[in-house]
């Protein structure tokens, strides 16, 4: 059952609404002014408003407005019996989900009611599924290194600035990208990820930026490339030092100019996109080698974020040791193993060359062939050999 707030400043019908709305299931508020209708929006949850436009004291303009400065998810349906093109049109761009004139169609009501409240159905699932998207690449960790991380991605992430993420493979480098989408005004479009070094480099350019029918071989039809898809957003260019010098250059130009052109075609295309990019290699020793563009460099670290080794930050794995547990259990569907302090002093004294990624699989390893009580002992059987 959903909640719905009626403002009409007619008492007929506000009454008729009423009566058809609770008599599809729905709980209905009744305001027969603005500064009502705002006052009961303000003290509880809707799932939809119907407002009326032309009410004495405040008219539904101006309350929508105040509607969609405390809650712009909820739909809200403007009625009105002196509309016209314009002034729906301008409703729709205040926030309005939709206009129905008066005399009101009920059918179309009922309908535009219920594809409202679907609308924020599927809002609310959306931000339900953000957040444990969220939680699934949370940063664990308190250690100055890692502090000085969270602090750089709080002030950098806001900004358009590209940033080089540099770090030993497993530090966790993409989890430091997607937080800077998160963080960042672009979190509601497309974060798109590029591993240049799955990709074979005869195919990167077509990867990165789409080919036209028959621009090789086996293109049998048009395909958009990671620029374009990102389009809006964030595209993660992870191990960039992979590239071909070719896709380089590309990729300054994409920087330079803002436009793409796709394999096989001369015709520029304009993007909108944030370019992160990391590297577990020394790129300027790439420069020197011949293997990596100097200009390309510049252009990419403009902010430079070099994550951690986990042997740099052993003071976090206490809580590391703790998130892993309770992640890994939970997706066996077993309870929490206790792991005793001897546990966790023998898993600092481990040389983790593999960094967190190494971390989490020996965590589940203990976790599956340890007792409920992982011991030190535990730890040095199934941990220390492959230390």
């Amino acid at each position: 059952m959903s909640k719905i707030l009626v403002i009409d400043d007619q008492k007929s019908i506000r009454n008729t609404l009423r009566d058809i709305l609770e008599y599809e299931k729905h709980e209905v508020v009744l305001a027969e002014n603005g500064p009502e209708g705002l006052e009961h929006f303000e003290a509880d949850k809707f799932d939809a408003v119907l407002l009326d436009i032309k009410m004495p004291d405040m008219d539904g303009m101006e309350v929508l407005d105040k509607m969609m400065q405390s809650s712009p998810d909820t739909p809200v349906i403007m009625i009105s019996g002196h509309g016209n093109i314009d002034t729906a049109v301008e409703a729709i761009k205040k926030g309005a989900y939709d206009f129905i004139e008066k005399p009101l169609d009920l059918n179309r009501l009922l309908v535009t009611i219920r594809n409202g409240l679907d609308k924020k159905e599927l809002v609310n699932e959306t931000k339900v599924l953000r957040r444990k998207v969220s939680k699934t690449y949370e940063m664990i960790g308190e250690s100055e290194p890692m502090k000085r991380v969270k602090e750089m991605i709080d002030k950098v992430a806001p900004t358009d600035a590209r940033v080089l993420i540099t770090g030993q493979n497993g530090t966790g480098k993409e989890l430091v990208a997607r937080w800077l989408h998160e963080k960042s005004n672009r979190a509601g479009q497309p974060f798109i990820e590029v591993n240049c070094a799955a990709i074979p480099s005869e195919l990167i350019e077509s990867e990165l930026f789409g080919h036209e029918k028959g621009a090789f071989t086996s293109a049998h039809k048009q395909r958009k490339g990671k620029f374009e898809q990102a389009n809006g957003g964030t595209i993660f260019l992870d191990e960039i030092g992979d590239m071909s010098h070719a896709a380089q250059a590309k990729v300054l130009r994409a920087l330079q100019e803002n436009v793409i052109s796709r394999v096989g075609s001369d015709k520029d295309i304009k993007v909108d996109v944030r370019i992160l990019a990391a590297t577990n290699k020394n790129l300027q020793d790439e420069i020197k080698e011949g293997r990596f563009r100097e200009d390309l460099y510049h252009r990419l670290s403009v902010i430079i974020i070099h994550v951690p080794s986990l042997n740099e930050r052993k003071d976090d794995i206490p809580l590391l040791t703790d998130y892993f547990n309770n992640l890994i259990c939970q997706e066996l569907g077993v309870q929490p193993k206790t792991f005793d302090e001897s546990a966790v002093e023998a898993l600092k004294n481990i040389n983790w060359t593999g960094n967190i990624r190494e971390f989490r699989n020996v965590i589940e390893r203990l976790i599956i062939l340890g007792s409920d009580t992982i011991t030190e002992e535990d730890v040095k059987t199934y941990a220390m050999p492959l230390a």
